[in-house]
């Protein structure tokens, strides 16, 4: 089967696919965390900011029908996407690192292997290019 990656964020979010099921299927708790919050993360950033002024008004004037309220998502470069995850690596190592200097030792380790499991992927895509 062909697989055709048009975008960066698409590329990514297939590798990160395949990461996920390979972390479910050998039930490692740690990556299927960090790869699932990787993956929010990417969809976060594609989100696009919503008008608040166009979500006032009566209920006869909202849209109706299937996909009327439907919106463009933003298309994320290589830049955003490695921004993106480098961010959720540091916010989990840096975690990591005040739960172990409060002697939470067992959370450090949880974040610093979801951690892990991110990196894993995006040095895979880094050595891929």
């Amino acid at each position: 089967m062909e697989s055709h990656h048009n975008t960066p964020v698409e590329k990514i979010q297939a590798h990160l696919r395949t990461a996920l099921r390979t972390a479910m299927k050998s039930r490692d708790k740690a990556a299927v965390a960090g790869v699932r919050s990787a993956m929010a993360a990417l969809a976060n950033a594609e989100a696009i900011d919503v008008d608040p002024a166009s979500a006032t008004g009566a209920i006869e004037q909202s849209p109706v029908g299937v996909g009327s309220t439907e919106a463009a998502r933003r298309v994320l470069t290589d830049a955003d996407v490695r921004s993106t995850l480098e961010v959720e690596l540091t916010e989990r190592e840096q975690a990591a690192g005040d739960y172990a200097a409060r002697g939470d030792h067992e959370r450090a380790d949880r974040l610093r292997a979801e951690a892990a499991a991110v990196r894993g992927v995006l040095d895979e895509l880094t050595g891929a290019e």
